[in-house]
């Protein structure tokens, strides 16, 4: 069945089970057509498993499946619009550039004219900024070039979808960084669909239009990277991307949350019921200070301090609290506007910067 769709994947209810485990439970996700869209989230969370039923590799338990508005279920991964880059690659050691770009291709039915498949390679290698290569040996590129010409296979079919499992994780950091700008270049150059699966955040922030943060085979929030970060939903999102601070804390019918040490702050949270609750709180959104500062919730010692080069972490003792991550952007260049470890120092934060969770 085919329907009008502004989306070029959905799952409808969708579980897959291996035996008595369910790896994807009751799933329900919509991913717009030209979409960046990052499955973010720990070993064994299910986004690997959705990846592969987007593929075809896997079949859904229950529930359906849609590609382009059609229902995919049971279709091979040969006869859906969709191609995948997978983590290691998988090119043919013993093929060249050309041939590895071309294999895809050659596998098509009717054949296609041998003119046509290598304009549509050289067209392919062009995109990724390998035209030149095309006689070069695999072993012979390097890790960046080994990735750009799966990437060129990839989409030499010219899929509706492209499917990135975990493509850049056998890069060095500076070579994962400009390939991460290389494509999101791409995604906006073909306007096609990219879904990325990861548990790195940083990659799935910085990359993607939506993120979809999922645990034990359930989605926990989808939505755009800034209101992943700025607004999690729950606490295992709030504390799973980005870096964060756990405090216990008490939350009375006026909104007044109470820590433990008897420190005090007032929230708008009313909606939440009164009681034990979780609080939130970012490294950088946490002010540091040598002196007692106006507003200063928290005071401490720092037992530890981490030098970034333009920032600093440190790691804060406050009494009844424990340990507290607080991140700080250097505002001169000379060590003294360094904390040094043993130093007595107040913290204070923005009310507003907070996010209550029940406990």
């Amino acid at each position: 069945m085919t329907s009008a769709s502004s989306n070029d994947i959905e799952f409808r209810s969708v579980t897959k089970r291996y035996g008595a485990v369910a790896a994807v439970s009751d799933i329900n996700l919509a991913v717009p057509k030209g979409a960046f869209v990052a499955l973010l989230g720990p070993s064994g969370c299910g986004k690997t498993t959705c990846l592969r039923m987007i593929g075809g590799f896997e079949q859904p338990s229950e529930g359906d499946v849609l590609i382009g508005g059609a229902v995919a279920n049971g279709i091979p991964p040969y006869r859906r619009p969709v191609n995948m880059v997978f983590q290691h690659y998988a090119l043919f050691p013993h093929f060249d550039v050309e041939q590895n770009v071309a294999y895809g291709l050659k596998q098509l039915r009717p054949r296609l004219p041998s003119g046509e498949i290598t304009r549509r390679v050289g067209e392919a290698l062009e995109m990724v900024r390998l035209s030149g290569f095309a006689s070069r040996r695999i072993h012979e590129m390097s890790g960046g070039q080994q990735q750009r010409v799966a990437l060129a296979r990839a989409l030499v079919n010219k899929p509706s979808v492209l499917l990135l499992d975990e493509p850049l994780a056998a890069l060095d950091k500076k070579l994962r960084t400009a390939m991460q700008i290389e494509l999101q270049t791409l995604q906006r150059d073909l306007g096609i669909t990219f879904v990325l699966v990861t548990h790195d955040q940083e990659e799935a922030l910085s990359m993607s239009d939506l993120v979809c943060v999922m645990s034990a085979g359930r989605i926990r929030q989808l939505a755009p990277p800034q209101e992943i970060y700025d607004r999690p939903a729950d606490l295992f999102v709030a504390d799973f991307v980005g870096k964060t601070n756990r405090l216990p804390a008490v939350l009375d019918a006026a909104g007044t949350v109470r820590f433990a040490n008897g420190a005090a702050i007032l929230t708008d949270r009313i909606d939440l019921p009164a009681g034990a609750v979780t609080v939130a709180l970012r490294p950088e959104a946490i002010r540091l200070s040598r002196a007692a500062a106006a507003g200063a919730a928290l005071d401490g010692t720092v037992t530890h301090r981490i030098f970034l080069g333009s920032s600093a972490e440190y790691s804060v003792s406050v009494a009844g609290l424990g340990d507290l991550l607080v991140s700080a952007e250097r505002h001169g260049q000379s060590e003294n506007d360094l904390v040094a470890p043993g130093e007595r120092v107040a913290i204070s934060f923005d009310p507003g910067s907070v996010h209550i969770f029940p406990a």
